[in-house]
């Protein structure tokens, strides 16, 4: 099993950030902007355990360099239950620098957009508080 995954269904923040390149950039699949840097990506990544219910990997695909991963998921969000996928690519150092999520169906990623809604305002004091620390969300 991958590090990654099992540090998420193992639901270890620590790891998890850990496993974050400092210039990762986070695409939302409900955001038009992506998101650029460790200390956000780590507070978008705990928000996001935070509004998930019942979380789970099914499936995991990687290139044969192991640069690039698909980890597919399942969850249900505010009633609503989505699949989605987490599209990781890998720097030389096997820190993560882009990370993608994908989710559908429409309905489930509008009330995942409501729910990170709600966690925006702590999601930007988390990683204010990262930064000024220059402890990175760690």
């Amino acid at each position: 099993m991958h590090p990654f995954r099992k540090a998420v269904e193992d639901r270890d923040m620590a790891a998890v950030e850990a496993l974050l390149a400092e210039e990762v950039v986070f695409t939302s699949p409900v955001a038009f902007s992506p998101y650029p840097g460790k200390p956000i990506t780590a507070a978008i990544l705990r928000a996001v355990m935070r509004v998930f219910e019942d979380f789970r990997y099914v499936r995991e695909i990687a290139d044969e360099g192991g640069r690039d991963h698909a980890f597919v998921f399942e969850a249900t969000v505010a009633g609503k239950r989505l699949s989605g996928c987490d599209f990781l690519h890998f720097d030389e150092e096997g820190k993560i620098d882009e990370f993608t999520v994908m989710v559908r169906p429409l309905s489930a990623a509008t009330a995942l957009a409501e729910a990170m809604g709600a966690q925006f305002e702590r999601i930007k004091t988390e990683a204010a508080a990262a930064i000024e620390s220059g402890n990175a969300g760690l």
